[in-house]
């Protein structure tokens, strides 16, 4: 078992593979087995795709509307491989499928890799690719749509076999449940209580922290185990159950209009979530102009009815927060709705939020669910 040594870097682990080999539906199947286990880790999918969990949830009509196909870039290289390197949890990590020279950097800061081929040529080649970054392999296992799933040897990595990785299923079989224990040995090897350390690192300027998996239990959206699927629904009980106006810090996964729903409900008081790549990150309420400039964030805005659609897009497909005091955001019209839309980080989401408070009601839009979620309505408090 490769289990990190006293002050080695959190573990990385690269699922590498050709194009439609399964890798994200493999990635998607270990982190959910990991979150059933309470083994803390982060799927970061280091490709410009956008894709997420909803990828594999969604309705594949759905999918095929929403996704979108970024293009890599030497800043997206960059900046993905600085979030590699400076993590906060152990990570499993998406490299798509045909990484070139300068796209392979990432795996500098990766520390162990999981490789998915479908035949011996492909498998060859990403075998190649990891020895030159010296990964050590942790799984190298086929990847067909027919056939058995098999597990054919254990040391000194795993071999098997996976069957119908496609997008709506989930892996199983006795290589896939070997996978999962492995990399879940080696992401608590070090035997940190990484959710216990991130809630107490939270800004000593705010008293109320939630942890969002714990709160959707004591609601009784969830049990121990479970994911947590949110609704819509729960908005009103979320707002009902915190306090408004008062300084609050966010930890956990959610959508990002749960985090919108908080954001606006603490203000005009500090907001916080915490991300992989950051740690904690305060919103900051933007400043509205008539003509925002296109960069970094690029702006549409829409009358819709008694709203109006502030759609964002980033023309580098990826924006940081240290560039936060360059954005400006569209004015909205007074006494109008907002509806926010746009693949966009959740610290980015929160100082929206913030930034359209005195919006008569405030929504995010949610393609997976084909509409969008009222996050704050001005007629309810």
């Amino acid at each position: 078992m490769n289990q990190p040594l006293p002050g080695e870097p959190l573990p990385a682990v690269l699922v590498g593979g050709p194009p439609h080999s399964g890798k994200s539906v493999l990635i998607y199947s270990l982190s959910q087995a990991l979150r059933a286990r309470d083994v803390e880790h982060y799927a970061l999918r280091a490709c410009p795709d956008g894709e997420g969990d909803w990828s594999n949830e969604a309705p594949a009509e759905r999918v095929r509307e929403i996704r979108f196909k970024g293009q890599w870039t030497p800043l997206w290289v960059e900046r993905i491989s600085r979030d590699i390197q400076r993590r906060h949890l152990p990570l499993l990590v998406d490299v798509g499928g045909r990484p070139t020279t300068e796209q392979a950097r990432m795996f500098d800061h990766c520390t162990h890799a999981v490789l998915l081929t479908p035949d011996e040529p492909s498998r060859k080649a990403w075998q190649e690719l990891v020895a030159r970054h010296r990964l050590p392999v942790l799984a190298d296992l086929t990847s067909s749509l027919e056939g058995e799933n098999r597990l054919e040897a254990s040391e000194p990595a795993l071999r098997g076999a996976l069957v119908n990785l496609q997008r709506g299923a989930t892996a199983t079989g006795e290589a896939f449940t070997a996978l999962v224990s492995q990399i879940a040995a080696l992401f608590t090897a070090d035997g940190i209580d990484y959710r216990r350390r991130h809630l107490a690192s939270a800004p000593a300027e705010i008293e109320l922290v939630v942890d969002l998996e714990r709160l959707a239990r004591t609601l009784g959206w969830a049990k121990a185990g479970e994911k947590i699927h949110w609704l819509p629904e729960h908005v009103p009980a979320l707002l009902d159950y915190l306090p408004a106006a008062t300084p609050l810090a966010v930890y956990g996964r959610g959508p990002v209009w749960i985090y919108a729903a908080l954001a606006r409900l603490a203000w005009p008081a500090r907001f916080a979530s915490f991300d992989v790549r950051l740690s904690w990150s305060a919103a900051s309420a933007l400043p509205t102009v008539d003509r925002p400039p296109a960069f970094p964030v690029r702006w549409m805005v829409q009358p819709v009815q008694d709203a109006v659609r502030i759609a964002a897009t980033l023309p580098e497909h990826y924006i940081d927060i240290s560039q936060l005091p360059e954005v400006a955001a569209p004015l909205a019209p007074a006494g109008a709705g907002v509806i926010l839309d746009g693949r966009l980080p959740v610290w980015l989401y929160a100082s929206l939020a913030q930034t359209y408070a005195a919006a008569s009601w405030l929504a995010v839009h949610q393609p997976a669910l084909g509409g969008h979620v009222v996050v704050h309505s001005q007629d309810r408090r």
